[in-house]
């Protein structure tokens, strides 16, 4: 039996292998084809091809023409070109603006398949696991489609369901992609830099992930519980939660939200619904996201997008998610004031801190860009309501000068292009710069706060008292080596006397800094608890004890500026 299945799983790469060959023809691509055989060999798959299908090819761009190769491969070429589009730093932009115009919607499958898939995933006939399952999908994609089932207990819920026998074709058509990148690598010099081996192995990695619905799950887990702790009151999203115990790779279970989609205007009016309202709730939701969860949904389009009866927005498809560490927050908001005060400095050091301090090459040339990239946008009076056209325009400048930054600096100003398409629908004169500037400024004010920096002064003199503990031995060790003749050292005396003093600085440095972390602490501690006496509503006491912290920080920066030189 292992030999007929490996038979039948080499037959079968071998026919996919083949299709492909035979579509890359159909578009025109014969030079690849060539590169990949080394002979004519392939010539008899042109018979096959119809006259008006390869003439109508013919008539496309060549970037067109990948689009295009992409739609009649099927979903794992059709996901490949999705997640290339998300990246113009890598390709040519024309490519990622064809690339954007892939879609999925394919028939669903077969109600007994779909059945079979729920039943084995789940170890349980279906009518064992739900009051009623709808077997017809009401939503169906490439990788899964979506049923809308009944739980005994009366809870609606939606299943998503994995396509049967997706996960092997995925497989089958990543080695044929691994093959085609190799041959591209090597034999056209010119494709080299887009590293075509790094994307298929991103790309990889990304839809092992899409396949699993236990990412998935994750993911949704995630985004709940960000708004579930979110207790404010400008908070207007939601989000299904998950059924842990009917989830598995393969089939993931949600809350079914019942609401209407955000771009059907008309049924929104009916319902005597204030698009404007939305618009705004939509925006301030999307931004919390960026700017405080650093989690954020990376596909906001219309279909993912309901509004609930209480004026919520409900958020749905947790598949592309964007994710961003604390410090690129508190960066990307730097970004984008300095961009309002015209900053050119602040925004080449912003750029500069995303792309872990890449050295520029040509300064004087970013500048002259960031310069002309600010006197446009304060001109056009296409940028007043449009975040992501500045996004899209430093983007350019990013890419020319080599500057690398995170992936999920694209996802964002890919997102925010499509946020921005439903906010017009909503209300197009929403001036998005004022709603997102309050969450601009707590982002980099929470940075600066008394009791972060206090908590950083202390966690740097641990790891310097932590390696004061390490020093002796370390000192011994290295005389070890001196000793035994392994490190040859070449002293000339010049005067100790400096050295002696620039320690005795350090020393007194240390010593204030341990107060000040001290006067910091105690004075947040006397002003939370509120320890009198109290002088318009804050302990005197706390506001006494960081005042002296603050003389004390300016005297020790005083004292750092004067270096040695004070002698």
């Amino acid at each position: 039996m292992g030999i007929i299945a490996g038979i039948g799983k080499n037959f079968r790469s071998i026919s996919r292998y083949n299709q492909i060959i035979k579509v890359l023809i159909k578009y025109g691509f014969e030079d690849l084809v060539e590169y990949i055989e080394e002979n004519k060999k392939y010539t008899f798959f042109q018979k096959l091809i119809p006259k008006t299908s390869r003439k109508r090819a013919i008539e496309y761009s060549k970037w067109a023409k990948m689009r295009l190769v992409c739609e009649e491969l099927g979903p794992t070429f059709v996901k490949f070109g999705q997640i290339l589009s998300n990246r113009p730093d890598l390709i040519p932009l024309e490519l990622a603006l064809e690339l954007e115009k892939l879609h999925d919607n394919v028939p669903p499958m077969p109600k007994e398949v779909a059945k079979k898939v729920v039943e084995t995933e789940l170890n349980d006939t279906v009518e064992n696991l739900f009051a009623w399952f709808e077997p017809t999908p009401f939503a169906s994609a490439s990788i899964a489609q979506v049923h809308n089932v009944t739980l005994h207990s009366g809870k609606r819920v939606a299943l998503k369901v994995q396509r049967a026998g997706i996960h092997e074709i995925i497989e089958e058509d990543i080695k044929a992609m691994y093959k085609i990148a190799e041959i591209l690598e090597n034999r056209i010099p010119s494709l080299k830099s887009f590293d075509p081996i790094g994307l298929v192995k991103n790309f990889e990695n990304s839809i092992l992930k899409e396949i699993d619905f236990i990412n998935e799950s994750i993911n949704v887990q995630r985004f709940f519980n960000n708004l579930k702790d979110d207790t404010s009151l400008d908070q207007f999203a939601e989000a299904p939660k998950v059924y842990q115990s009917l989830t598995t790779k393969k089939v993931l279970a949600l809350e079914f939200i019942s609401g209407i989609k955000i771009n059907q205007i008309d049924a929104l009016k009916t319902k005597n619904v204030d698009t404007k309202i939305i618009a705004k709730r939509l925006a301030i939701s999307y931004f919390k996201q960026v700017f405080e969860y650093g989690f954020f949904h990376a596909d906001p389009h219309p279909g993912n997008l309901l509004v609930l009866p209480n004026n919520h927005i409900c958020y749905l498809d947790f598949g592309m998610m964007g994710s961003m560490l604390p410090r690129d927050v508190s960066i990307l908001s730097n970004l984008f004031i300095a961009i309002t005060y015209k900053d050119i400095k602040n925004i080449i050091k912003a750029l500069q801190q995303l792309s872990n301090n890449t050295s520029v090459k040509n300064m004087r040339e970013l500048e002259f860009d960031i310069n002309e990239f600010i006197e446009k946008y304060y001109v056009k009076d296409i940028h007043e309501n449009e975040m992501s056209t500045i996004l899209l325009e430093l983007k350019d400048i990013i890419i020319a000068h080599d500057l690398k930054v995170p992936t999920y600096f694209f996802l964002f100003a890919r997102s925010l292009v499509t946020l921005e398409g439903v906010i017009n629908k909503l209300d197009p004169n929403l001036k998005q710069f004022e709603i997102v500037k309050p969450y601009l400024r707590t982002s980099v004010t929470k940075k600066y706060n008394p009791l972060n920096m206090g908590k950083k002064v202390v966690n740097s003199i641990v790891e310097i008292t932590d390696y004061m503990e390490d020093f002796p031995s370390d000192l011994k060790n290295a005389i070890r080596k001196i000793n035994s003749g392994q490190v040859k050292v070449d002293l000339t005396h010049k005067g100790i006397d400096p050295m002696v003093r620039t320690l005795q600085r350090i020393t007194k440095q240390l010593i204030t800094a341990f107060i000040m972390v001290a006067l910091i602490i105690g004075a947040s501690l006397f002003i939370i608890f509120e320890i009198t006496p109290i002088w318009n509503g804050i302990s005197f006491i706390g506001m006494v004890s960081f005042s002296l912290a603050v003389i004390l920080g300016f005297g020790m920066l005083k004292n750092i500026n004067k270096g040695d030189y004070d002698y």
